[in-house]
């Protein structure tokens, strides 16, 4: 088993070092079935030096092979990665993904495991990711309830056998803004009946900056472009379970703007309050609250993208 780990970056070169010092540092058993493994860092048109500063440090990153394209967005990003890659099995991390030393060969027992228990090879594991804004020692971080995830196919951690990746048809890259790119993958590899292994000890810690009112604006603006890219989604697979997933349903609609009472309780109204939990040191909570209008304006976002789809029909 060869492994391919392929990575998009996107502006992310400070905790893109820490991703890739990490996978420099597995550790492998004596009778592990990883012969060996890449990382295929993809470059999304970077601007902040990423390409020359990995370059200038080349000699620490000796599994590393960088390529680069325009900004095309990670769907894109991805598929360029999956044709560079020459191992059998990939795996998908984000560039702000630090994982364990036992990381490779957790996902690599998984698989092998995996097979044996379904008498099948159509599967792929999907590791623990916990979420930290601990940016000097990212991995001190506990699991958390809200780290949990149902999500069947998500990239912040998975592996899969490169020839099911082809036979789906990789990432469409008409997802070009945020969101839902991987999910839409996932519909069509259960549709080729792959199963879910959940690989708890292939642990990857995602690291974001401590929540702080300055970043609202950019996330009011994913929101939108979720909601854009959701109805993209829905377009290619008109079912219950998508409009659930992209919170296009009347319940949605109720329940976010109950909550948000209309769009009153928005950004500019509740920064007060938010600002108040911040100084007082519970920024994760401030989040928490924050999705109650970050949610709405992901409603509309999605309303306005149907609507203009029915259009342009």
């Amino acid at each position: 088993m060869f492994f391919s780990i392929v990575i998009p970056t996107y502006n992310r070169q400070p905790i893109l070092e820490k991703c890739l010092l990490a996978l420099e540092h597995q550790q492998l058993t004596s009778n592990s079935v990883v012969t060996d493994y890449e990382v295929v860092l993809v470059d999304d048109g970077s601007t902040d030096g990423t390409l020359e500063w990995l370059e200038s440090h080349k000699e620490e990153f000796p599994h590393v092979r960088s390529h680069s394209q325009d900004h095309m967005g990670p769907a894109a990003a991805r598929n360029l990665g999956v044709e560079k890659a020459t191992g059998d099995t990939i795996i998908f991390i984000d560039s702000d993904l630090v994982v364990t030393e036992q990381f490779l060969q957790a996902h690599a027992d998984a698989l092998v495991q995996g097979e044996k228990q379904l008498g099948s090879n159509k599967l792929f594991t999907y590791g623990a990711v916990i979420n930290t804004c601990n940016f000097d020692n990212p991995t001190s971080e506990p699991y958390k309830i809200t780290d949990f995830s149902a999500a069947y196919f998500a990239t912040g951690n998975v592996a899969i056998a490169r020839k099911w990746l082809e036979q789906a048809g990789l990432f469409d890259t008409r997802f070009q803004l945020y969101g839902w790119e991987d999910l839409e993958l996932g519909v069509r590899l259960k549709q080729l009946g792959l199963k879910l292994i959940k690989c708890p000890e292939a642990v990857g810690y995602h690291w974001h900056p401590a929540f702080a009112l300055e970043q609202i604006p950019r996330m009011i603006d994913q929101e939108i472009q979720r909601g854009r890219m959701g109805v993209l989604f829905y377009q290619k697979h008109p079912t219950w379970d998508v409009r659930l997933m992209i919170q296009m349903t009347l319940l949605h609609r109720i329940l976010w703007g109950t909550l948000s009472l209309g769009g009153l309780l928005n950004e500019r109204t509740m920064a007060p309050f938010l600002q108040y939990l911040i100084n007082q040191g519970k920024p994760k909570l401030a989040l928490e609250i924050a999705r109650i209008f970050l949610n709405w304006y992901n409603v509309q976002g999605v309303y306005a993208a149907y609507a203009q789809m029915q259009q342009e029909v």
